[in-house]
């Protein structure tokens, strides 16, 4: 694991580390070829300079946001803000479904808006894949 997401997981209450470490160790599973880093102060995955997956702590829960999330058509994603964002939310580890998990990492790969150029294209998205 990342030594930045190892030291951004040790800083969480057990309970959300737990989390967090079951996540990026899935994420890093399901996407070994994805470069990781600390960015806007949370663990995120990139394709090819990306973003496609992420977490982060928040008041009440660990959120896992999927970028391109809202193409995914899964039932089990909430839509998050006004792009293609979806998000799951945790407050403890037995609640997160690796089957679902590493579902949801497949079509990360696969259905991808480019968030990348997102600012060069003033704000519109357009499908990479």
């Amino acid at each position: 694991m990342n030594a930045d997401i190892q030291e951004y997981n040790n800083a969480q209450v057990a309970s959300d580390k737990a989390i967090c470490n079951l996540l990026a160790n899935e994420i890093d599973k399901g996407l070994p070829e994805a470069e990781n880093k600390i960015w806007h102060k949370h663990p995120v995955w990139f394709l090819d300079g990306n973003p496609v997956v992420g977490y982060s702590k928040l008041k009440d829960s660990v959120r896992l946001l999927f970028w391109s999330g809202q193409t995914f058509e899964e039932e089990g994603l909430q839509k998050e803000g006004s792009f293609k964002a979806a998000e799951m939310r945790y407050t403890a580890v037995d609640q997160v479904n690796t089957k679902d998990l590493a579902r949801w990492l497949k079509k990360s790969r696969d259905i991808q808006w480019d968030y990348k150029n997102i600012v060069k294209r003033k704000g519109k998205l357009e499908r990479l894949k």
